[in-house]
């Protein structure tokens, strides 16, 4: 009766979780990563998720024990308190029935109701983790309307070699061996820079898998002979998910599993989007122990922000995947396809109404889809901006209250069109117009920049011409990195040398930090200060707020 009681049950979960400890002990005594766990002891209160997650996981591989510490005597104390009568002649039948209900059957089933609250907040916190680092790596700029050429370095099977036009369509492929012999590496330089000077290659993106240090220093050195030339060491997390999948195979058919790795790399500098919204969204690899989440939760909460990515950009209709417009509100996966097919059969599109002529795709459907497709080969102006059709007149009238015509937005000569709406007042102009302020406001921004790719007003990505190594950082120096993922307990910052460094949460700034994401997000370009180098383990430790300010 006492362990089946809901009061009692309820008031020992708070004491638990007020009073309460996770101890952890090591199961087998063995070096592992999870040595940090092995004499471990922190309250219930103050536990952090990432720690939750590592020692379910640690316990999972058989390296940890873990247990619900909480002082018996209290607990006992708590559960006698509205049992007991003191003095009565059932009271040591009544205390002894308590310890036993406590021992056998409250105190195990305690443990299990605490850890999986625990587990549950903590995955709750990593899937949210995850959908912060996602949005900003998905809305990284591009590099648009560069040729660029993808290294998918590797030691036995060679680097993979894939050059591809400003719109990615694929110009050759090649495969180098640069870490088989000084011979072999001579001939991959040479290789490469004919690549180079028959295709004139701008940009060059480095996978950051298997032997990508190696990679990295060939390319340093061949850009010595092409001048002009840049390269970047991209993430190629998810590549080789994507060149093994049907997707894949049916996009480059005519291609091997790592010659189309190659040509995801090249891709995801010139549109990091476009390329990525190909990969499942859990295999990107941005955030931590994405492995133990629960699935639906994670893919539902990842899809959003891929969506609402899509949407924030907006898609070309013409040049566009299927795997790019599914991810756009009111499509799916055979609307997408159709589009597609409709563009192959019928030639490129020439305005947003004709996709009205897609198989499957109904009035509904377009209602939902159509102000994020944009047509830049369009007559109509407004169908390259994100303005819905349901608003082209709103947006007409605008224009003509302002004194200016379809053909000033297409000619970029409506700079002072903000200035004209304020003088006509906000509220008046959306009253004749016929819609709200908000819409009007955004009217008013697609018109400024028909077109425009939000992307494109954030800080550019970072390209390298020469390299660092492990054994030329020292402590003191300051240098200049991109984040490249941010979990609860830091963030960790690529600076050139193949092993991201971490910047501890205390070290992200000089005041309190609640969680990294507060300061930095993926993608960011940071200055940081080298506060600690260990070659043998391999591991940088950075801060951020002790980066001297410059005079």
């Amino acid at each position: 009766m006492i362990s089946d009681s809901a009061d009692a049950r309820k008031n020992l979960r708070t004491l638990a979780q007020r009073r309460g400890s996770l101890c952890c002990s090591a199961a087998k005594e063995e070096d592992s990563v999870y040595r940090l766990y092995y004499d471990f002891t922190q309250p219930i209160s103050r536990l952090q998720g990432h720690q939750i997650l590592a020692i379910n996981r640690g316990e999972k591989e058989g390296f940890l024990k873990p247990s619900l510490a909480l002082d018996r005597q209290e607990a006992l104390a708590l559960l006698e308190k509205d049992v007991i009568r003191p003095g009565s002649r059932s009271e040591a039948f009544l205390r002894a029935a308590i310890a036993d209900g406590y021992d056998r059957l409250l105190e195990p089933s305690m443990e299990n109701e605490i850890r999986a609250a625990l587990t549950e907040s903590a995955c709750e916190g990593a899937i949210a983790n995850f959908a912060l680092n996602l949005k900003p790596l998905l809305m990284q700029p591009p590099a648009k309307g560069k040729v660029t050429m993808g290294l998918d370095p590797g030691y036995r099977m060679g680097c993979k070699v894939a050059v591809v036009d400003p719109t990615g369509k694929v110009l050759d492929t090649a495969v180098v061996y640069p870490t088989q012999g000084e011979r072999k590496r001579s001939e991959a330089m040479d290789q490469l820079e004919k690549l180079i000077r028959r295709h004139g290659v701008e940009h060059i993106a480095i996978g950051n898998g298997t032997a990508s240090r190696e990679t990295e220093q060939m390319t340093a050195e061949l850009l010595k002979r092409c001048p002009g030339v840049s390269y970047m060491v991209v993430s190629e997390a998810g590549a080789s998910v994507y060149s093994a999948s049907p997707l894949a195979a049916e996009e480059f058919p005519q291609f091997d599993v790592n010659l189309r790795s190659a040509v995801s790399i090249a891709r995801r500098l010139q549109d990091p989007l476009a390329e990525l919204v190909k990969i499942d969204p859990k295999a990107i690899g941005v955030g931590q122990y994405q492995h133990d989440m629960p699935l639906k939760r994670l893919d539902e909460s990842l899809d959003a922000v891929v969506e609402d990515c899509v949407n924030a950009v907006g898609v070309d209709l013409n040049t566009a995947s299927p795997s790019l417009l599914r991810r756009v509100a009111g499509l799916n996966a055979t609307t997408a396809k159709n589009i597609v097919a409709y563009r192959e059969e019928n030639g490129a599109y020439s305005s947003r109404k004709q996709v009205l002529k897609v198989p499957k795709l109904g009035p509904k459907a377009y209602e939902q889809c159509a102000g994020f497709l944009r047509v830049p080969e369009s007559k109509n102006v407004l169908d390259r901006t994100g303005v819905h059709p349901e608003s082209y007149s709103a947006a007409e009238m605008l224009l003509t209250l302002c004194g200016y015509g379809l053909e000033d937005v297409a000619a970029g000569r409506i700079s002072e069109l903000p200035q004209r709406v304020k003088f006509l007042g906000e509220e008046n102009a959306a009253k004749r117009c016929g819609v709200g302020v908000p819409t009007l406001q955004d009217i008013v921004k697609e018109l400024l920049r028909p077109g425009r790719d939000p992307r494109d007003s954030l800080p550019k990505p970072i390209f390298r011409t020469d390299l660092l190594e492990l054994k030329d950082l020292k402590p003191g120096m300051v240098l200049t990195g991109t984040v490249r993922n941010v979990i609860d307990f830091g963030a960790f910052v690529d600076i050139g040398v193949h092993q991201d460094g971490l910047v501890h949460i205390s070290q992200i700034a000089d005041r309190y930090v609640r969680h990294p994401s507060e300061v930095v997000s993926v993608g960011d370009d940071v200055k940081v200060l080298v506060l600690e180098v260990d070659e043998k383990k391999k591991r940088i430790s950075l801060s951020m707020k002790q980066v001297p300010h410059e005079s």
